[in-house]
C-alpha cells in the first residue's frame, strides 16, 4: 500500500458503535492511545471491520493546530 498521507497509525479495532448511517470506530494504538473516526456503516462492512482486527488510521490534513490554556 502506497499513500501520500504522512500520518499512518497502525492499531486494532477496540470498539465499533453503529448509528443510523455512520459508525464510530475506535482504534487502540500500540502505545495504548486511542484514536476515533466516524465512517459510514457501508465502509465498516466493506472493510470487514470487527473488534480485534488490525486497521490503519490515515490522517491527511493541510494544517495541524496546537493550543494551550
Amino acid at each position: 500500500m502506497k499513500l501520500s498521507a504522512r500520518n499512518l497509525l497502525k492499531g486494532k479495532v477496540s470498539k465499533i458503535t453503529l448509528g443510523a448511517v455512520n459508525a464510530e470506530v475506535e482504534l487502540e494504538l500500540s502505545g495504548g492511545q486511542n484514536i476515533v473516526s466516524i465512517i459510514t456503516i457501508n465502509s465498516v462492512k466493506n472493510l470487514r471491520l470487527e473488534v480485534g482486527k488490525e486497521a490503519y488510521a490515515m490522517i491527511k490534513a493541510s494544517s495541524v493546530m496546537i493550543a494551550v490554556d
